[in-house]
């Protein structure tokens, strides 16, 4: 009996193809099962998404009070990128300058807990996720008692003559772009660690029998096959660091303010929602962007 005849012998018993009715029936299984966080997404991403949209278009010359009407003023995209390029510009900067410094420091490190850590991987990944156990701003506050003036950090940087002996840390660049690299950092260490745990140990043995040394194999084996971990690392990394408001609060003075703190600022204390709604969509619409055209370039298309 040919498989044609057994497909038409199910066909007459059942009435329908078996084959066609699980593929139906897997297909409903998966739409429902994605229900949930569809509807999760509409409600809380797509929604408020709109209306912050819509609130960037609203009449910036009205108040909270009195209210904003719909003018479609798309002059309030204008005038947020006139105003506030400046932090704009400097968001962008020290986001990528974290990002930078949490990949060279996350590489290695994640490179060891894959491939060196043997029965203390587990211990090293619980170290990398430890810092997620405090919140966030005791986190930021603890590297504004590090890099104070009077700290230790400080004192051992002016007695080796890297700082003067007026210099300072604290309220700095420096210090804001530290506490961006190390607040995201466990978010650039896991992507490369789950990349770098999956490559086949016996293709770097291959490529040393091919009579690669251990750097032309890290460079021709290692690096492309975590491409992907390093793409999704950048990615965690960079996006909330451009947003952030915390670090350049706790650690930096206005002349260290990024675009999220001016966004803070004009919703919470100016009450300027049309301009603050515009400096918010100019910001993802930059972000988007830049992670489309860096994604594009990297090869990995399929990670978006």
């Amino acid at each position: 009996m040919s498989v044609a005849d057994v497909g038409e012998t199910l066909e007459g018993r059942t009435g329908k193809p078996p084959r066609k009715r699980a593929r139906r029936s897997g297909w409903s299984t998966g739409y429902l099962l994605l229900l949930p966080g569809l509807l999760w997404l509409l409600v809380f991403f797509v929604a408020p998404t709109i209306q912050l949209a819509a609130t960037s278009l609203y009449d910036s010359a009205g108040s909270l009070e009195a209210g904003y009407a719909m003018t479609w003023s798309f002059g309030n995209y204008l005038d947020a990128l006139s105003t506030y390029r400046e932090q704009f510009v400097r968001s962008l900067i020290y986001a990528t300058t974290a990002t930078g410094l949490a990949l060279l420091l996350g590489y290695p490190l994640a490179y060891a807990i894959a491939f060196k850590a043997g029965r203390f991987k587990n211990l090293m990944l619980m170290l990398v996720i430890a810092p997620f156990f405090t919140s966030f701003l005791v986190r930021t506050l603890a590297w504004k008692s590090i890099l104070a003036d009077n700290g230790a950090v400080v004192e051992t940087l002016k007695s080796v003559g890297i700082l003067a002996p007026d210099g300072r840390l604290l309220a700095t660049s420096v210090a804001v772009i530290t506490g961006l690299t190390y607040n995201f950092l466990p978010f650039m260490v896991l992507p490369l660690y789950a990349s770098l745990e999956k490559i086949d140990p016996r293709l770097l043995e291959a490529g040393k029998d091919l009579y690669a040394n251990g750097f032309t194999a890290f460079r021709k084996i290692t690096v492309p096959l975590s491409m992907p971990g390093v793409v999704a690392g950048t990615l965690l990394t960079f996006i909330p660091a451009a947003g952030d408001y915390i670090n350049s609060e706790l650690l930096g003075t206005p002349r260290q303010y990024m675009i999220g703190n001016v966004i803070d600022n004009t919703f919470l204390v100016q009450l300027n929602y049309p301009i603050a709604a515009a400096c918010s969509v100019v910001l993802m619409v930059v972000v988007v962007v830049m992670v489309l055209l860096y994604v594009r370039r990297a090869g990995t298309e399929d990670l978006v």
